[in-house]
């Protein structure tokens, strides 16, 4: 099958050839994927992990935070017994692989690991990617980082069974806001139809990922939307919100619970960038942002210090509400 077909086609035959040597010859692979995982991210390390160890590599899966725990909506994914606890990752990988992670900061304190791996592997699809590996699986064309792992696991001869396809399906019905965003394409369809046929349930998994939620969440919702502001003075219209450790506290709500959020706030029809602004449990703001084209909201949080997509990306601030968003509407 042709490298264009399954996603990976801006990737040079040369990384892809590297990549498969590098594999192949590994008896032993480390896997991380970005702090905070999405199912993109998490999917994406799981299905090549599940598929390596059952090609009999030593497998090791992790994400760099020290309050290591899968998001709720996330556990439905196979193949978590891979997954080991950031002080239990091996301290200098000799073949270390990343997942949907533009730059090393978003591997948390696993960035230190990375450092230190004889080889290491980057898959993404994000354009703000810094190609911080010593090879770089990238392309900002693919619909997800997902597309880019059916590709690799082609190229490996590694057959794709329901357990990996859920995974990779995971990933690519999230990341291209079910088949909505731009990003889906013909390709992305044809994968669907793929992964689809190795017998995985989509009704199940949309239950999984978008109509469940603890009670609490409606209520941190409505606070959410109680102090939500319209800001029109940028020129392109502005919906921002927050919410507080000490709104999540009141319901004992999970910061991973919080993800939603956005999704509601940047259905306004009079702004074309939402943002949402989230306490964590250590008290920054993890900021989440959204546009529906007029502004490239990845080139705003990379000068803040994060990234994504042109459509959504994100940034940590550790300054108070009202300087975060005034830096945030500056660069606007």
């Amino acid at each position: 099958m042709t490298p264009d077909v399954r996603g990976g086609g801006s990737v040079p035959g040369r990384d892809w050839d590297r990549a498969v040597g590098l594999v192949s010859s590994a008896d032993e692979v480390a896997l991380a994927c970005h702090i905070s995982p999405d199912a993109d991210a998490l999917g994406s390390m799981l299905a090549l992990g599940m598929a390596l160890r059952a090609r009999g590599k030593r497998v090791t899966a992790s994400f760099g935070e020290r309050r290591f725990r899968v998001p709720r909506l996330l556990r439905f994914l196979p193949g978590q017994e891979l997954l080991v606890e950031p002080g239990a990752y091996p301290p200098s990988p000799e073949l270390m692989m990343t997942f949907d992670v533009p730059i090393a900061d978003r591997l948390g304190v696993l960035a230190a690991n990375a450092g230190k791996a004889r080889e290491l592997v980057v898959v993404d699809h994000h354009a703000s990617n810094t190609g911080f590996g010593t090879l770089n699986l990238v392309d900002p064309g693919a619909a997800a980082t997902a597309v880019l792992v059916e590709e690799l696991l082609d190229r490996l001869g590694l057959p794709v069974d329901r357990d990996v396809a859920t995974c990779l399906y995971a990933g690519l019905v999230t990341d291209t806001g079910s088949f909505r965003h731009s990003s889906t394409t013909p390709e992305a369809h044809a994968m669907a139809a793929r992964l689809l046929a190795t017998g995985l349930d989509p009704e199940e998994m949309a239950r999984e990922l978008w109509d469940r939620s603890p009670f609490g969440y409606l209520r941190v919702l409505g606070a959410a939307l109680d102090r939500v502001e319209l800001d029109r003075s940028t020129g392109q219209g502005l919906v921002w919100t927050f919410v507080t450790r000490a709104d999540r506290a009141a319901y004992g709500l999970p910061y991973d619970e919080l993800e939603g959020i956005i999704d509601v706030v940047r259905r306004t029809d009079e702004a074309d960038v939402a943002v949402v602004l989230k306490e964590d449990d250590d008290g920054a703001w993890q900021v989440s942002t959204r546009s529906k084209g007029g502004v490239d909201v990845s080139r705003v949080c990379a000068a803040l210090g994060g990234g994504g997509h042109a459509k959504a990306a994100g940034f940590t601030s550790h300054l108070p509400v009202e300087q975060t968003m005034a830096s945030f509407r500056a660069l606007l």
